[in-house]
């Protein structure tokens, strides 16, 4: 809880958040009071801040929503249509509309990255311990056979029939707050909310600009750091970042192991780069790409961003290189004081 709730203090600057509602003749403008809800879900530190009229029942239907459908998509819950499907023997399962619109992405996404992003990894990401409080190096032995039961293309989905082969578990957890995020950003568009800022355990999503009119400012954090390393300026988007420093262990001899895994080989991603944060419309794309850009590596991402497109991004690089896409350049500032190069890749 607390590594999750300096990352959201690291995310979201400390700011006035004011903006003018309209008042009396010759009165003075007064502040436009948000309304704030907070919650503990998809095992994360949720808040949210929303400012209009009806902003307070919209995000009281939107927490309702997010328990709803983690109650679907949970890896552990065994009552979730996830853990049916994972335990199913093999055997083809009815899911909501939800839970297969879902899975569809995630196998989409699978497909598009090549498989640095595999929704079937979770049982290799278990023996290292990064689902519990338990984490450990696993033999290459055991990392060998559980990567024999990874691959999202054995994943078969017929309308809403979820079938998981025996022995594999499906985890919809690289894209699942992200796809969370778009939902409960369309519930409040629906209930006339213009103005919002959302986190969802640093998934960062934006409904318009802040009230007063300006963009939102939101803190990159420095990877392996305390505090930021610049600030990203954006109104209407989402913004999620992925790295190591989220949640890792050293060993005995003080090698570090985290938790984002390259699915190739069942051990920590090692692909040069320390942080990956993905700016566009839909948190879902950037939520799923940011962990896949980081197994692939920075030209891969490079590649991958030119071929795509949709999306902007920010690398940081073991050599401390900041790789910015041209359509964020404007927008990043790095923090008074921080010495990395910052390189722009141009379309």
């Amino acid at each position: 809880m607390e590594i999750v709730k300096r990352r959201l203090a690291a995310l979201l600057l400390a700011a006035t958040l004011t903006g003018c509602s309209a008042p009396p003749e010759g009165a003075e403008p007064q502040p436009m009071q948000p309304a704030e809800r907070s919650l503990f879900a998809m095992n994360t530190y949720m808040t949210f801040t929303a400012y209009g009229n009806g902003a307070s029942a919209a995000l009281e239907r939107a927490a309702a929503q997010i328990g709803e459908v983690e109650a679907l998509w949970s890896v552990t819950r065994e009552d979730s249509e996830i853990y049916r499907a994972n335990h199913s023997g093999g055997q083809a399962i009815t899911v909501s509309e939800e839970t297969a619109a879902l899975v569809a992405f995630a196998l989409e996404m699978a497909r598009k990255t090549d498989g640095a992003l595999d929704p079937t990894i979770y049982p290799v990401l278990a023996a290292w311990g990064f689902t519990t409080d338990s984490k450990q190096v696993p033999s290459q032995g055991q990392i060998d056979s559980l990567l024999a039961q990874v691959d999202y293309r054995r994943i078969e989905l017929d309308g809403t029939g979820l079938t998981v082969p025996a022995g594999m578990q499906l985890d919809l957890g690289a894209v699942g707050k992200g796809y969370t995020a778009d939902l409960v950003t369309q519930t409040l568009r629906e209930a006339g909310v213009e103005s919002a800022i959302l986190s969802l355990g640093g998934n960062i999503q934006a409904i318009g600009s802040r009230p007063d009119g300006t963009d939102w400012r939101i803190g990159i954090r420095a990877p392996w750091e305390e505090g930021n390393l610049g600030v990203l300026e954006i109104s209407n988007a989402a913004v999620v970042t992925s790295g190591g420093y989220e949640n890792y262990f050293e060993d005995e001899a003080g090698t570090r192991y985290w938790h984002i895994l390259d699915p190739a080989t069942g051990a920590p991603a090692d692909s040069g780069l320390q942080s990956v944060t993905i700016i566009g419309e839909e948190g879902r794309l950037c939520d799923a790409l940011s962990t896949a850009l980081f197994v692939m590596g920075a030209e891969k991402a490079e590649a991958y961003w030119r071929e795509n497109g949709g999306f902007d991004m920010l690398l940081v690089t073991d050599e401390g290189e900041v790789i910015l896409t041209e359509g964020i350049a404007t927008r990043f500032s790095l923090r008074d004081g921080r010495t990395e190069t910052v390189r722009v890749l141009a379309a």
